[in-house]
């Protein structure tokens, strides 16, 4: 098992799920595992005890909330298919600027993914696909897997905006011991990796601070493979984003247990130059729309984890 930036062993699931093949030389997971995972008990990882994951219809209900103004609300969440693989993201700021994990893009050997990727977001319960420009994308690496976590994080143009959804706004600040809610698709055992999970949990410790001024946090929301990039919302019930799922690190990966410094999800926040990516890629697009930007003055922070 290899060892993590904390010098602990680790299962680190990338937030990028690949189609089951073991013709897949960089796939994460191969078709015998998928086959050994779905033997397990219906444990999703990484769960901290009681799955707290909820569909919008489940989370409006807990919350006394409207689900069609939650589903209005969240349009903006969806998955990044590149080649065989998908990962999470979002339009934030505009509707053709899309945060994720750099993982999403660049694989173990830092090549490109694919040679197209698209952004598929659902409308009115029906799929819609825009190719992404890979010749747009800003990246803390292009080799992700490489270095540290903490610079894990992508910004990309689609090749049009997609009409009538409400983007993601940044986050005023981010820190530690915050409630927060992780909201995203591709979560592999969930709706086939396209249904849209909802849940409220906490950031918890700062793990490290990048170069260009993002941080890694942990946090307790539970995760599945293939959720990469998703987002981490610091305003409750509303697409305020502050940070991006990028993985998780656990001596335990596939069992239920309690959050600890060896079994926990991990993200990386919206801040330093992840930040001046985002609206200096929302500048440039006709479509950024009022009311999307930061939430208070000063920096973005929010979690975003990868694989390794």
């Amino acid at each position: 098992m290899p060892v993590g930036n904390s010098g602990l062993p680790f299962a680190l699931i990338c937030a990028f799920l690949f189609a089951w093949s073991s013709s897949s030389p960089a796939a994460p997971l191969t078709q015998k595992d998928f086959a050994d995972f779905q033997s397990l008990p219906v444990t999703p990882v990484v769960v901290f005890g009681r799955n707290s994951r909820r569909s919008v219809d489940d989370f409006a209900t807990d919350h006394r909330l409207n689900p069609e103004r939650l589903r209005h609300d969240f349009e903006a969440a969806g998955l990044i298919e590149c080649g065989q693989a998908h990962g999470a993201g979002q339009l934030t700021l505009a509707n053709d600027v899309v945060t994720t994990a750099a993982h999403v893009f660049f694989d173990e050997q830092g090549h490109p993914r694919a040679k197209s990727c698209t952004f598929v977001a659902e409308l009115g319960g029906k799929p819609v696909r825009i190719p992404i420009d890979l010749h747009s994308i800003v990246a803390g690496s292009t080799n992700p897997y490489a270095i540290a976590a903490v610079h894990d994080w992508a910004v990309a143009h689609l090749t049009r905006p997609l009409e009538g959804v409400v983007p993601f706004s940044l986050a005023g600040s981010v820190h530690g011991n915050e409630p927060v809610e992780f909201v995203a698709r591709g979560h592999i055992d969930w709706g086939e990796g396209r249904r849209l999970s909802m849940e409220q949990c906490r950031l918890r410790d700062q793990l490290s601070i990048g170069s260009e001024g993002t941080r890694e946090f942990s946090f307790d929301c539970e995760t599945g493979d293939g959720a990469s990039g998703g987002a981490v919302v610091t305003a409750a019930n509303k697409p305020v984003i502050g940070a991006i799922l990028v993985g998780w690190r656990s001596t335990k990966p596939f069992i239920s247990a309690p959050f600890s410094n060896t079994h926990y999800n991990f993200a990386v926040s919206i801040e330093g130059a992840f930040k001046r990516a985002v609206i200096a890629a929302a500048a440039t697009s006709a479509t950024t729309v009022a009311g999307a930007g930061m939430t208070s003055a000063g920096p973005s922070t929010k979690l975003a984890a990868r694989a390794r």
